[in-house]
């Protein structure tokens, strides 16, 4: 400091700030030597709170408004007094102004995965991110436990600590909630406010007020995201076997509009392949629903057993003729299950009467076990 500086220092001051800064939360008024003389005006404008430090201790909190200060410091006189100390005056005196408003906009997300059991899932790995609003609440605590004698105290010098404390807070309430990770996105209001509850004790131990807690965004890890995609995905197919079978007539038509050159024929040949194993399955799946479990047929071929009801040999592709039996009147052979005989047309599931006594007689008797009358 030069003379001039020393000079006007005796001259009584005009406190007051005005903020030009976004982030700046406490401002320490600069005063020569910190000697604040008595009388001195301080002003302290709407969104400010002004902590008056008088002697190495906080003598009181002023609202906005207009105040005169009282000190030790008398103009010139207390200089002068102070001859033995180097013209120091040993009366120090300080303001610090407080900004009152809210700090909007600020950050905070999981630098590791939060580790959790998930119902659904199992374990995974989850990571969140989101913003979060605060403003000092207790302006005397504020300066005596966090800035100090700091003549600029700005909100990066205490954001750090505040992001663990969220993710803390954050990490503890996803815990305990036991929310599936699919139903995480219709809960981000509740996990909220539930950590802004839970932290609000954490934030007032330092004379700050958590306003705003927001949740946006919890995101799986990439690589679970990938698996989850492709699980949607297979859910929007419905039934595998008759996409694939959708697919493999799309290449065939592919195939078809393309039929030069050994590309095309290779690729035609491997779909015409792969549909005919398809055909040949549907066609298996569908017999095999059809016909009851043990009736079956033998290949007069080639000697495969296939289902009663195949009509062709899934050996050899040889017809298969039905069971043959005996006609109830005339004896020819015909179809199993037919109802007239291809020979006589007498039906084949009519009752059979004696002409003579009317007894009812089982299919195919030759004489009436009742009267022994001959039947044509």
């Amino acid at each position: 400091m030069g003379l001039w500086d020393k000079v006007t220092s005796q001259f009584i001051e005009v406190i007051e700030w005005l903020d030009d800064t976004p982030d700046t939360l406490v401002y320490r008024f600069p005063v020569y030597n910190q000697e604040i003389k008595m009388g001195a005006k301080l002003t302290v404008r709407e969104s400010q709170t002004a902590v008056f430090v008088n002697e190495g201790q906080v003598a009181d909190v002023f609202t906005p408004g207009l105040y005169t200060l009282s000190t030790q410091n008398m103009p010139i006189m207390t200089t002068l007094c102070s001859w033995k100390y180097g013209f120091n005056s040993p009366f120090k005196a300080e303001v610090y102004f407080v900004s009152m408003r809210q700090f909007t906009d600020l950050k905070w997300g999981t630098a590791n995965p939060i580790m959790l059991r998930d119902p659904e899932f199992g374990p995974i790995r989850l990571r969140a991110y989101g913003i979060y609003s605060m403003r000092v609440s207790d302006p005397r605590l504020f300066v005596q436990q966090i800035v100090g004698t700091n003549s600029r105290f700005q909100v990066d010098e205490i954001s750090g600590q505040l992001k663990r404390q969220l993710v803390s807070g954050f990490t503890d309430i996803l815990g305990e909630s036991k929310i599936a990770a699919l139903d995480l996105a219709a809960n981000y209001d509740e996990l909220s406010q539930m950590c802004r509850s839970k932290l609000a004790n954490d934030f007032a131990s330092l004379g700050l007020d958590l306003t705003k807690f927001v949740v946006e965004n919890i995101s799986l890890p990439p690589e679970v995201e990938q698996a989850l995609d492709k699980r949607a995905s297979m859910g929007i197919i419905g039934d595998m076997r008759k996409y694939t079978q959708f697919q493999a007539a799309n290449a065939l038509e592919d195939a078809a509009r393309n039929p030069g050159g050994d590309a095309g024929t290779g690729a035609g040949l491997g779909a015409g392949f792969a549909m005919g194993q398809m055909i040949a399955q549907s066609l298996g799946q569908s017999q095999q629903t059809a016909s009851p479990a043990g009736a079956t047929v033998t290949c007069s071929r080639c000697g495969t057993a296939a289902p009663q009801s195949s009509k062709f040999c899934p050996g050899c592709g040889n017809p298969l003729s039905p069971t043959a039996v005996a006609c109830i009147k005339c004896g020819a052979q015909i179809a199993q299950g037919a109802k007239f005989c291809n020979e006589c047309g007498a039906p084949q599931t009519a009752k059979v009467q004696c002409p003579n006594c009317k007894t009812e007689l089982p299919t195919g008797a030759k004489f009436c076990h009742e009267c022994g009358t001959r039947l044509e």
